[in-house]
């Protein structure tokens, strides 16, 4: 079922590769399957780079390469979500990007 929805989702991004919604619904998928964890992380790391105020990609491509004990990575990649949110304003993600950084330990 769930490589249904990656399929579907890789589908719609070859007609829309620009697609914010979708890449990020595909990173998340992604995250869901132990194998695909790294192919998560590139998308987060496309969809950075298609829409780098979208800000929830950052702590959730963060949380990705912590759980795969990629500490250092998910701290950086966490610290540009935090810059992310505070010039657009979404407190909320900072707040829980300020959060998962102080459990990495800075």
């Amino acid at each position: 079922m769930a490589s249904e929805r990656i399929d579907a989702l890789r589908q719609m991004l070859e007609l829309d590769p620009k697609n914010t919604f979708v890449r990020y619904g595909l990173a998340m998928e992604l995250t869901k399957s132990k194998e695909d964890k790294e192919a998560a992380i590139v998308e987060f790391h496309k969809l950075m780079e298609i829409n780098p105020d979208y800000s929830a990609t950052y702590f959730h491509c963060g949380k990705t390469l912590e759980g795969m004990g990629r500490l250092d990575e998910a701290r950086e990649v966490m610290e540009r979500g935090v810059a992310v949110t505070q010039r657009t304003g979404d407190v909320h993600t900072m707040s829980e990007l300020q959060g998962a950084l102080e459990l990495l330990g800075l």
